[in-house]
C-alpha cells in the first residue's frame, strides 16, 4: 500500500472515530437526562473513543480498516446501550435520544464547513474547481495545508452522510424512533413497541436503508454543496 494510501486511511479512521463517538456520546447524553443511566453506567457518555471501540470491536476497528484497504472508503458502526423499558415509558424521550446522535453529526459537519470558509477566508484553502466527497475544498499549499483539507473534507462529507442516513425512518435506525415526537405519547408508545418488535431484523433494516440512500445521495451531496458554497454552482 503507498505512503499516500496509508495516510489518507489513517484521516478517515480520524474522522470515523470523531463522528462515531459523538453520535454514540450523544445519545448517551440524552438519556441520561432523559433519566435512563444505562449508558452512563456503561462508560458511554465520553468523547473518548476507547468505551466505544471496546463495546463494539468489529464495527469501529475490524470493519472501517477492512473497507477501506477493500474500497477505498470506511464503513463500520457503534452503539450506546439503552433500557427498553425506559424507552417503552417515555418514548419521547426516547425519541429525543435518537435524535442526539444524527444533531451530534450535524455539529461536526457544520463546525468542518465553519472551518472551511475560516481557512478560505485567511488564504490556506481555496474554492476548488471541482468536488467530491473527500475532497471539498483545495489547499494554497502542499504539506500541513493539504492534510487539513483532507480532514476537514471528510469531516464534512461523512457526517452530513450520518446524519441523514441515521434519520431514515426505518428500524432500527434513529429516524424510526425520533418519528415518535411526531405523535401523541401513546401513539409513540405504541410505535417504540413495534420497533423493539423488528430489532431481530436489524440488519434487514440497515440493508433497506443503504439502498434507499442511494437513491438519495445524489440530490443530498449537491444540497450540502450549495449549503457550503451558496455561490458557487458546481455540474
Amino acid at each position: 500500500m503507498m505512503p499516500d494510501t496509508i495516510a489518507l486511511g489513517l484521516l478517515w479512521y480520524v474522522v470515523f472515530l470523531l463522528a462515531t463517538t459523538c453520535h454514540e456520546a450523544a445519545h448517551a447524553l440524552a438519556a441520561k437526562w432523559g433519566g435512563d443511566l444505562t449508558a452512563f453506567h456503561g462508560g458511554q457518555v465520553t468523547l473518548n473513543p476507547l468505551p466505544h471501540i471496546k463495546r463494539e470491536p468489529f464495527g469501529m476497528v475490524l470493519v472501517p480498516i477492512i473497507s477501506f484497504v477493500a474500497g477505498g472508503w470506511m464503513m463500520g458502526w457503534a452503539s450506546a446501550p439503552y433500557d427498553p423499558d425506559w424507552s417503552q415509558r417515555y418514548p419521547h424521550r426516547a425519541a429525543k435520544m435518537a435524535l442526539a446522535g444524527p444533531a451530534a453529526n450535524f455539529l461536526l459537519a457544520t463546525l468542518a464547513a465553519i472551518g472551511i470558509h475560516a481557512g478560505i477566508w485567511t488564504g490556506i484553502f481555496h474554492v476548488p474547481k471541482s468536488v467530491n466527497f473527500s475532497r471539498m475544498v483545495d489547499p494554497s499549499t502542499s504539506g500541513l495545508g493539504d492534510a487539513a483539507a483532507q480532514l476537514l473534507s471528510l469531516m464534512f462529507s461523512l457526517n452530513v452522510l450520518l446524519g441523514v442516513f441515521n434519520l431514515l425512518p426505518i428500524p432500527p435506525l434513529d429516524g424510526f424512533s425520533a418519528a415518535g415526537l411526531l405523535m401523541t405519547e401513546a401513539k409513540a408508545r405504541r410505535f417504540e413497541e413495534l420497533g423493539h418488535s423488528m430489532r431481530g431484523f436489524s440488519y434487514l433494516g440497515v440493508l433497506i436503508g443503504w439502498r434507499i440512500f442511494d437513491l438519495l445521495y445524489g440530490p443530498l451531496f449537491s444540497v450540502s454543496l450549495r449549503l457550503l458554497y451558496p455561490s458557487v454552482h458546481y455540474t
